[in-house]
């Protein structure tokens, strides 16, 4: 029975002949089932049952496509790795479905590229090709049910509905009171991704051990040169960021354990390797805290950086993801850390440079999705102030912009060509029906943190997830009067699998009767769509049900 249950459910593959007539909806009910089933039996310790769900689990047709759909469309479907391959056709997306199978896989070594980090250095981030992108987010599947049922609790990095704002939220709420700890230790892992031990993550990953380490032991090519890789999980690998965690669990709880005097005040919150520790004493965190992490990591071939690891008093103040967290006269503030604004304010200096000749309705569409998500990102603290100086700063950029573009003219002229007045608001950057937002459209917006045992793979939890979805979407479409109204009207999900739609799945705007054949835009006449969905249906024929947007296309 445990085996079977599930496999009816799947024999739909059977009749499925090519990337266009899969039946998402089924697909997406197949791996959910057997997800939630693994999660229930690691809650009841059955871990043996959890491992054959798990093989069963990577066998399915159904996994196989998710997976492939997985990779064909996020933002990295047109990079490609070693052997140049990327799968933007439906054909080469069904065969990619058929070939992913354990028997005689080898993975191919990962391509060695450097991306630049916010202090200047580089990152070095290693791209594995289609075929092994595909292969690990179908093992994910049925990793991923485990992670979550096994994480710390005030883990937020790189988790389901989990985000940064959640983890500053709990720093708050562990700081925010008179008698909260006044000490911190902040510590940062020295190349965490690069040296995980390979024995370590062979030995405790629940997962097929000669798939893992045939990931781990591919070795990367740069410049044209193979070098084998003997520690860390690549960045750039899907399984890297569920892997990395997991390596990382286990600390929070053991903290609680050995500090588990209220005295101590010893809590945890951590975003992916990034983590900071409070302690009710300079001395506690430095000679017994600190030590205790030092040894959980050396086990797993971690190290903190001597460096960058350091104890800081809160009226001094501590950097954290991008924030300032400070205790002040009135209590404690969080705000963009100082870091940040500057690295922020860079980004829009270069692309405005880049732009010192292009039309003001280019530097408008280039600048508006910079500004929108750093102000975005930081309103769950306090902005105002910053936002102001923001406006201020970004105006200068964009008035010398302005009188470099005419030497000859005079700023009233300057003026006039390029600002207006827009009810009581002067000097607004906008031209023909578009403007420049600015960060003071943006305002505060309390964060709801997510519960701390919160599991999206057990059902108890699933009408808590629809109300978190249902905020964020909410925030993310705000003013998207009509896309708001969609969402919402559709229940927050494709009509044709049947699976939310998120700010990561992303959406297409579907019309059920073509514009060619008469269709409106109209409300009526729209749907939201995945972009896999949106495809899908255009590709049938005129008038069947998938192609006028029909539920019972399924």
């Amino acid at each position: 029975m445990d085996a079977q249950a599930v496999l009816p459910r799947d024999v739909a593959s059977d009749v499925w002949q090519d990337w266009t007539s899969l039946d998402w909806a089924g697909i997406h009910q197949t791996v959910r089932r057997l997800q939630t089933r693994i999660a229930k039996a690691i809650r009841e310790g059955d871990w043996r049952g959890a491992k054959r769900l798990q093989k069963l689990l990577t066998r399915t047709t159904s996994a196989k496509a998710l997976a492939v759909r997985r990779v064909t469309e996020n933002q990295g479907r047109r990079t490609p790795g070693v052997d140049g391959e990327t799968w933007s056709a439906p054909d080469s997306k069904w065969k990619a479905v058929q070939s992913l199978h354990t028997t005689g896989y080898k993975p191919k070594p990962l391509r060695r590229v450097h991306i630049p980090k916010a202090n200047g250095e580089k990152r070095p981030l290693g791209i594995p090709t289609m075929k092994d992108r595909a292969m690990q987010a179908l093992f994910l599947l049925a990793l991923d049910p485990i992670a979550e049922s096994t994480a710390d609790e005030n883990s937020y990095g790189f988790r389901p509905f989990r985000s940064t704002a959640d983890a500053i939220v709990q720093c708050k709420n562990l700081l925010a009171r008179g008698h909260s700890s006044k000490w911190v230790l902040e510590a940062d892992i020295k190349g965490c991704f690069d040296n995980i031990s390979h024995d370590w993550l062979l030995q405790h990953i629940p997962t097929d051990r000669k798939v893992l380490q045939r990931w781990l032991k591919a070795g990367v090519v740069e410049m044209g040169r193979l070098s084998p890789t003997e520690a860390g999980t690549p960045q750039g690998g899907i399984i890297s960021p569920v892997l990395a965690n997991m390596t990382l669990d286990g600390l929070e709880s053991l903290l609680a354990e050995r500090f588990k005097s209220r005295k101590h005040k010893v809590h945890m919150v951590r975003y992916a390797d990034d983590f900071v520790v409070t302690g009710s004493s300079k001395e506690l965190l430095e000679a017994q805290v600190k030590p205790v992490i030092e040894e959980f990591l050396a086990e797993r071939g971690l190290w903190l950086s001597p460096t960058k690891t350091k104890i800081t008093h809160i009226s001094d103040g501590f950097d954290f993801l991008g924030w300032n967290v400070r205790w002040v006269r009135n209590g404690l503030q969080v705000k963009p850390s100082k870091k940040n604004r500057l690295a922020h304010y860079d980004k829009l200096r270069q692309q405005i440079h880049e732009l010192r000749t292009a039309k003001q309705e280019n530097v408008i569409l280039s600048l508006n999705p910079i500004i929108r998500g750093w102000a975005r990102y930081h309103i769950p603290v306090a902005v105002a102030a910053t936002f102001k100086k923001m406006d201020h700063l970004l105006w200068g950029k964009l008035w010398a912009w302005a009188k470099r573009r005419h030497p000859s003219k005079g700023k009233r002229w300057i003026k006039k060509r390029y600002f207006r007045r827009e009810g009581a608001r002067d000097w607004v950057f906008a031209v023909d029906g578009m403007r420049l937002l600015r960060y003071s459209d943006f305002h505060f917006r309390e964060h709801f943190k997510i519960k701390a045992d919160a599991n999206p793979y057990d059902p108890k939890w699933d009408a808590y997830f629809d109300e978190c979805l249902t905020r964020l979407m909410m925030a993310t479409l705000t003013g998207r009067k009509k896309l708001a109204w969609l969402w919402r009207e559709q229940g927050g999900k494709c009509p044709v699998c049947g699976q939310p739609i998120t700010k990561q799945t992303r959406w297409h705007v579907h019309h059920k009767v073509r514009r060619s054949d008469g269709g409106s835009d109209k409300l009526t006449n729209l749907q939201l769509l995945h972009p896999t969905c949106h495809r899908q249906i255009h590709s049938q024929p005129a008038g069947s049900p998938r192609r006028n947007g029909s539920p019972e296309a399924g």
